[in-house]
């Protein structure tokens, strides 16, 4: 029997006799779905990570106010390094699903944007991708990164995309909006996974949304339509192709970090970095053709 079993099994909210399996999908934290006899639960295992601005008693607070306002399953459990969710046994999203229903998608997010200031808590945390970005760099210096001779790079990169954002109201956003943090059940969709949620704009998870799931201009475009309840303008297309360039900077630059501070199991960290560069390269090449040099 494995150590985090044990953990699981010594965990005071069983009803019964227990049976645990491995739930694989997450490439930071551990996971297991766990029944008894009151149904099936999904135990995840995660500290502290100060190096991604992740803070377990915030990410407890908002997964709370998420059930509370009907986005997320219920929080059954926390107690420092876990946290225990009601398994929904919903499909998880990948890219396609995530393309195929981005009007259901869009109208979901903006309400989860407008809706969650009312239930969350406590000091307010803001999520500015291009602050991460910074950090990040500062981390990677610090660190001894084998990338750190292109820091300088992504740096200027950043700064370029982020004079090309459009003003927009503060809401609260999610913040890593990959397709496998969507779940459908068959009746509706749910959002889990809350570790980099607080106040932002919108565009950093509707540019999230587009690139993680590998969207056209087309569907992109239609993303946006939605979201905002009309055509996007210039400036908000723009921003949007800024963004999704950033999205992935940042994504690159998250799993640059972890290659320094984080050993999951089955964790390809490297080849995530890779693959973040690459559809970096391609989003760069689709904005300049679309709107100039940065």
């Amino acid at each position: 029997m494995s150590n985090s079993e044990d953990r699981i099994r010594a965990l005071p909210l069983w009803n019964g006799a227990v049976t645990i399996a491995p739930l694989k999908g997450g490439i930071s934290n551990e996971s297991w779905v766990v029944s008894d006899a009151s149904g099936a639960h999904v135990v995840r295992f995660g500290k502290d990570f100060p190096f991604h601005h992740v803070i377990r008693e915030r990410e407890v607070m908002v997964a709370k106010a998420a059930f509370e306002a009907g986005f997320a399953p219920e929080l059954q459990y926390a107690a420092p390094g876990v946290m225990v969710t009601a398994f929904l046994g919903a499909r998880t999203y990948g890219g396609g699903d995530v393309r195929a229903n981005a009007t259901g998608i869009a109208r979901m997010v903006r309400r989860f944007h407008l809706e969650m200031p009312r239930y969350v808590s406590g000091p307010g945390f803001m999520f500015w991708a291009f602050h991460v970005i910074r950090d990040y760099a500062r981390t990677l210096q610090a660190g001894g990164s084998r990338m750190t001779a292109d820091l300088p790079r992504y740096l200027e990169l950043a700064d370029a995309l982020e004079e090309a954002q459009a003003p927009l109201p503060i809401i609260f956003g999610h913040n890593d909006l990959l397709p496998a943090n969507f779940l459908d059940d068959g009746d509706r969709l749910w959002l889990i996974d809350f570790e980099y949620a607080g106040f932002s704009t919108g565009m950093f998870d509707l540019a999230g949304i587009a690139s993680n799931a590998g969207m056209t201009e087309q569907e992109s475009d239609e993303l946006l339509t939605t979201y905002f309840g009309g055509p996007p303008n210039l400036d908000i297309r723009r921003s949007h192709a800024a963004m999704q360039c950033a999205s992935l900077l940042r994504e690159a630059m998250w799993s640059m970090v972890s290659e320094l501070h984080l050993s999951a199991p089955g964790s390809d960290y490297v080849a995530y970095t890779t693959e973040n560069l690459g559809k970096l390269e391609v989003a760069l090449e689709t904005y300049q053709n679309q709107y100039g040099k940065l």
